[in-house]
């Protein structure tokens, strides 16, 4: 088998109807998704099947609507490889959380319960300093950085995301990031408002950080069985209270997607599976990879597409 990572998405990859063939399909999916229900006390299915893109956005309903579909993709590539174990896993922002269950760092149950209460304490200080996010593309950080370090508002903007060398995702408020937004554009970089309802990874929603980790005080973490590159630090971490601090100060700090790719290419890596919805992780990654590079990236969120992926694995 190839020497893979498996990846997976975080906000913004939401779509009406995610995971709904699986669902259809296989009866285990469909018991993770129950479980799912009954732990977030959500309309699971409906929302990801038949409700308004609206609602599955809303950041209280989004966790753990997305963070099921993931697992149930995790779920059916395992029945579909028995014994396949991967070199890494990672996710970016939210999908961090089914990198850490993949890896066996937290049990599925567990995995639930802490994107849900995640979700809550998100919405809840979203709610209280409201704000977004944008992508700007065509700038690199050392450029948006410079903008930032010149900016002295009105209103609050930060890096959020280090996606790619060109693709950095602003946090904040509608001032800071409609002065900032400004500025990028008029240096050359485009500007892409981006569908999520908080303002994720920066200081607005960092009241939720303390609260958070309390939460997460009484439940059981593993060291990984598997390494995960982490967000925060793009590294890997093995001690289970270290990963519980770096969890925490996931909500409001930056996601160094950038540097847990470039770390899986030096460390040769020769197949990336993107589990869950839409490609958005696929396509950041093809951004960096080097020209002519022999590794390929593959997504799957759907039996068909997962049907490739267990051909690309199994080499």
């Amino acid at each position: 088998m190839k020497k893979t990572a498996i990846l997976f998405p975080g906000q913004g990859s939401q779509y009406v109807g995610m995971g709904q063939a699986f669902v259809e399909q296989d009866p285990e999916a469909a018991a993770l998704m129950d479980l799912a229900e009954r732990i977030s006390g959500f309309p699971i299915h409906t929302l990801c099947f038949q409700g308004h893109l609206a609602d599955l956005t809303r950041v209280l309903y989004l966790q753990p609507a997305l963070t099921v579909i993931n697992l149930i993709c995790l779920q059916q590539l395992r029945k579909a490889l028995p014994g396949f174990t991967p070199a890494f896993f990672a996710g970016h922002s939210l999908g961090e959380y089914s990198a850490l269950h993949g890896a066996g760092v937290i049990t599925l149950e567990d995995t639930l319960a802490l994107v849900t209460k995640r979700g809550q304490l998100m919405e809840r200080e979203g709610v209280a300093h409201p704000g977004g996010m944008r992508a700007v593309v065509g700038l690199g950080i050392d450029q948006i950085e410079a903008i930032l370090a010149d900016f002295t508002g009105p209103g609050v903007a930060v890096v959020a995301n280090h996606n790619t060398a060109s693709q950095i995702v602003l946090s904040g408020d509608a001032a800071g990031l409609a002065a900032v937004g400004a500025v990028c554009e008029a240096q050359g970089g485009k500007v892409i408002p981006l569908n999520v309802s908080v303002a994720n990874h920066s200081p607005l929603v960092a009241g939720a950080v303390e609260d958070f980790a309390a939460f997460m005080a009484d439940i059981a973490f593993q060291p990984p069985e598997v390494p995960v590159l982490f967000n925060v630090t793009g590294r890997e971490e093995r001690d289970p209270g270290q990963i519980k601090e770096i969890m925490a100060q996931q909500i409001a700090s930056r996601v160094r997607w950038l540097s847990i790719v470039e770390r899986m290419i030096a460390e040769g890596v020769e197949l990336v599976v993107e589990l869950g919805p839409k490609n958005v992780l696929t396509g950041m990654i093809r951004k960096i990879l080097p020209k002519q590079s022999a590794i390929n990236c593959v997504q799957a969120d759907s039996p068909e597409s997962l049907a490739k992926v267990v051909e690309m694995v199994a080499g």
